[in-house]
């Protein structure tokens, strides 16, 4: 069986179309290739407890939303209730912040609002209270069960870690790519309102 011929370097200004030279690329261009990251999915979830965390600080990177979550699934879908009232009763009803972690993933952290008969509940209250923090400063945030809160803890000021870098999108956008695979419970026909409502 003869030898597989050998694929040999020739001089760049060669002609050959299968000159490795010529087609080799440089490490050079992989640094200089202008690129932009594209958001294109958006999870809606808590912190993780060993992420550090930022919030936006602008009031229009963050609104009041209805959600509605499958405990089996582990799924939050975000309810029109003014289209299906009958669903309240299924719905809480969130605080949804922009938030960024260390590495840049960005997510929408959903915190509850303080029930209608104005109990606090403490699970409620601190998460409100890290989204506040995260705002300014680097933060991370746990569950304690025996504390039956979240426990906050800042990140060493001298680790300088440098503010993030926010993604050029508005609240809109976000909610779009947050949502493209859960489109808005907005009509008992939703294959979500119809399990609920066992049809």
């Amino acid at each position: 069986m003869a030898d597989a011929p050998k694929l040999e370097l020739v001089d760049e200004n060669s002609d050959d179309p299968l000159d490795l030279a010529r087609l080799t690329v440089s490490q050079d261009f992989l640094e200089t290739t202008p690129v932009k990251k594209l958001v294109t999915t958006i999870p809606i979830r808590r912190p993780h407890a060993q992420d550090f965390f930022r919030v936006h600080p602008s009031p229009s990177h963050r609104a009041l939303l209805a959600l509605l979550r499958l405990e089996d699934e582990r799924e939050i879908y975000v309810v029109d209730l003014k289209s299906c009232p009958e669903l309240q009763s299924e719905c809480y009803v969130a605080t949804v912040f922009t938030a960024i972690t260390r590495t840049g993933v960005l997510f929408l952290m959903p915190v509850r609002v303080v029930t209608a008969d104005g109990r606090a509940n403490d699970w409620h209250l601190s998460a409100a209270t890290a989204a506040e923090l995260a705002m300014k400063q680097w933060i991370r945030m746990k569950a304690n069960m025996s504390l039956r809160a979240y426990e906050v803890f800042a990140a060493d000021p001298a680790s300088k870690i440098p503010d993030p870098e926010w993604p050029d999108l508005s609240f809109a956008e976000i909610l779009r790519i947050a949502l493209k695979d859960h489109h808005p419970i907005n009509h008992l026909d939703h294959p979500v309102a119809k399990r609920l409502r066992g049809a």
